[in-house]
């Protein structure tokens, strides 16, 4: 390989996932990889008034 090659692993196309939950109306904007099970992985686990459940989310392509 000839000086300067940098080779990057493979990589999962990252969308902009956007969560608001609809109890309370607080917005989230994370990144996001899919997962196996046809969703994304962004961290996400709640809400700060504690929903988990009732949540709009809209996912586009970074």
């Amino acid at each position: 390989m000839g000086k300067g090659v940098i080779l990057l692993p493979d990589t999962k196309p990252r969308y902009k996932v956007t969560i608001r939950c609809t109890e309370c109306g607080e917005k989230y904007i994370l990144r996001g990889t899919p997962n196996s099970n046809g969703g994304f992985d962004t961290g996400f686990k709640r809400c700060v008034c504690g929903n988990e459940k009732k949540l709009d989310v809209d996912v586009s392509l970074e």
